[in-house]
């Protein structure tokens, strides 16, 4: 059962007590990520990530980084295009003292800039990092060739040229801007009871920030394609198809037609481009969902000389699919596949954390694994067809990054 709290200044908290366990682990959700920034301080979010663990008030970077190895815990944090998560997993033991360095770390972060210069140049590696695995970036370059220039086809990362003109100013402002009260979520989850509400109230539960708020725009979908000449052994190619959004009543429909279309070893993009043919030796599928969005995404990576035939390939096996639907055994596996993995998603307190924290972030609501099983289980080979017709009905973009002999 989660226990939900929302304090007097809007940060809403939500506790899972998993009394079976010795771990807890405590995430900050924080409604802001790549969407919600302008062409001019594209990176923030992440950068801004980065930055909460580089000293607080009264620790250093490396006060933050013993404390948890000194205590067998982990701390990490992570960046998407709609949120942001820090967050630390510990023994039952250690939980108030991680609450008390994530709530340092959240309210009493200097960025210092020296300590910003030095870590912006952590950032630039990691960019550059980026850029030299064309079949993670060929991603980014579908996403802006399917919203343009709206900021859900911004990259996270951002550009050298927007870390560089940062600030300590700039950093306040943002963080003044977004992480307001009513934009942040408190999930724990593990060998925790209902007294540890209200000590994270005494850290979250008063602080204020008031801004305006911001509407978020619609995006539009275009079927628009973008190519990139790199001096690659392989090239790397996307289709993109305009999904789902969250919360949509045909999402888990989707997520059993991809699963057999291309999410697992037995998809049909699997068997048909790498187990038949031998085209390539990553290809799959995946849908992304955003607040008011989706994006169903097909990627394959495969020699110059066989792009044409690997591009050949997909589309048959996409037309098979439109025109074939599931087969009753694919529909029947892969409700259980997803069954299976949601279930077994939910034995750690990392997992269930999670799970909570971002439905009470972009939801605001919980449903219980016995409502979720009921849907998975509701799906038929009718709501599929609905699915498949409502999202391949429209031209794709694409995304391909090869040598220049191939463009």
């Amino acid at each position: 059962m989660i226990d939900k709290h929302i304090s007097k200044n809007g940060v809403r908290i939500v506790l899972e007590k998993i009394p079976a366990v010795r771990s807890v682990t405590i995430g900050i959700w924080v409604l802001t990520g790549s969407r919600n920034e302008s062409v001019e301080n594209n990176g923030i979010s992440h950068f801004l990530e980065h930055m909460f663990f580089k000293g607080t008030i009264t620790r250093t970077a490396q006060d933050i980084a013993e404390a948890f190895d000194s205590i067998g815990g982990q701390i990490n944090a992570f960046t998407s295009k709609e949120y942001t998560c820090f967050y630390a997993k510990v023994l039952d033991t250690h939980k108030d003292y991680a609450l008390e360095i994530l709530a340092d770390m959240f309210f009493n972060s200097t960025f210092d800039e020296a300590e910003m210069e030095r870590e912006k140049k952590v950032v630039f590696e990691e960019i550059k990092m980026y850029e030299d695995t064309p079949d993670d970036i060929v991603h980014d370059l579908l996403a802006k060739a399917s919203y343009g220039d709206h900021p859900l086809g911004y990259s996270i990362l951002g550009t050298e040229a927007h870390l560089k003109s940062f600030k300590p100013e700039t950093l306040r402002e943002y963080v003044k801007q977004r992480y307001t009260p009513e934009n942040v979520v408190v999930s724990v989850a593990g060998n925790v009871d209902d007294s540890f509400i209200y000590k994270i109230e005494d850290y979250f539960g008063a602080y204020e920030s008031p801004a305006e708020k911001t509407k978020i725009l619609k995006p539009a979908f275009y079927a628009n394609s973008i190519e990139r000449n790199k001096d690659t052994e392989q090239a790397h190619l996307c289709f993109g198809f305009e999904g789902l959004p969250l919360g949509d009543e045909h999402i888990y429909s989707l997520i059993i037609m991809n699963n057999v279309l291309g999410g697992s070893m037995s998809s049909r993009l699997f068997q048909d481009v790498r187990e038949k043919q031998g085209l390539a030796y990553s290809v799959f599928s995946y849908h992304s969902t955003f607040l008011d969005n989706g994006l169903l995404t097909i990627y394959a990576g495969t020699g110059k000389e066989q792009l044409s035939l690997l591009k050949d390939t997909i589309n048959q096996t996409m037309e098979i699919l439109i025109n074939k639907g599931l087969t009753d055994k694919e529909l029947r596996n892969s409700k259980e596949q997803l069954k299976g993995s949601l279930m077994l998603g939910l034995e750690s307190t990392n997992s269930r954390m999670s799970r909570n924290g971002r439905n009470e972030l972009l939801l605001q609501r919980h449903r219980t694994l016995d409502e979720i099983i009921r849907e998975i289980d509701a799906v038929n080979h009718d709501s599929i067809g609905k699915v498949i017709k409502k999202i391949f009905n429209k031209p794709a973009s694409t995304a391909l990054i090869a040598p220049a002999s191939v463009l």
